[in-house]
C-alpha cells in the first residue's frame, strides 16, 4: 500500500522518517503536483495500491468533508477500481490541535468498489457523488462500530 502525502510533511522531523519508511508519494499541493501524479500512475500501473485522501486534508471536526475531484483523472488514466473507506475515531485520537496522538479506538469500514469500468464510464460529477456517498456510508458504519 502506497500513501499520498503533501510534500511539506516530508520536512516534519518526527513524521518524515515514518512517511519515508512507508514509501509515501509526495504531492506538491501548491504547485502542479505533476511529479507526484506521475509516480502515483507508475505505481498503479505496476499493480500497486495507492491510498488517496480525496478530501485533501485532515478533518477539522471528525466528519467527512466534501471530496476534491483531483483523484478522478488519476483513476481514469490508471483504469483501477476505487475502493471507498470510512474511518472513525482518528480525529478523537489525534485532533488537529494536538501535537501528539493519544490512545483511542478507531474503526475502519471498507465499502463496495466502484469498478474500473464505472470509473471510465461515469461522468465526473456522478463519479464524485457516488464515491462520496459510499465513503459517507462507510464512515457512518465505522462510527456505529466504534461506539459499540
Amino acid at each position: 500500500m502506497n500513501f499520498l502525502a503533501r510534500d511539506t510533511l516530508f520536512r516534519v522531523p518526527m513524521l518524515a522518517p515514518l512517511i519515508r519508511y512507508m514509501d509515501s508519494i509526495p504531492i506538491d499541493r501548491e504547485g502542479s503536483g505533476l511529479a507526484g501524479l506521475k509516480e502515483t500512475l507508475r505505481r498503479l500501473k505496476a499493480g500497486e495500491q495507492v491510498l488517496i485522501f480525496p478530501e485533501g486534508t485532515r478533518t477539522r471536526d471528525g466528519e467527512v468533508a466534501p471530496l476534491k475531484p483531483g483523484f478522478i483523472s488519476v483513476a481514469r488514466r490508471s483504469r483501477v477500481p476505487l475502493i471507498p473507506v470510512g474511518l472513525d475515531g482518528a480525529y478523537q485520537a489525534w485532533p488537529r490541535t494536538y501535537r501528539f496522538p493519544r490512545s483511542g479506538r478507531i474503526a475502519i469500514v471498507v465499502g463496495q468498489a466502484i469498478t474500473a469500468e464505472q470509473v471510465v464510464e461515469l461522468p465526473d460529477d456522478e463519479l464524485l457523488a457516488s464515491l462520496e456517498q459510499r465513503i459517507l456510508n462507510c464512515h457512518a458504519t465505522a462510527r456505529l462500530l466504534r461506539e459499540q
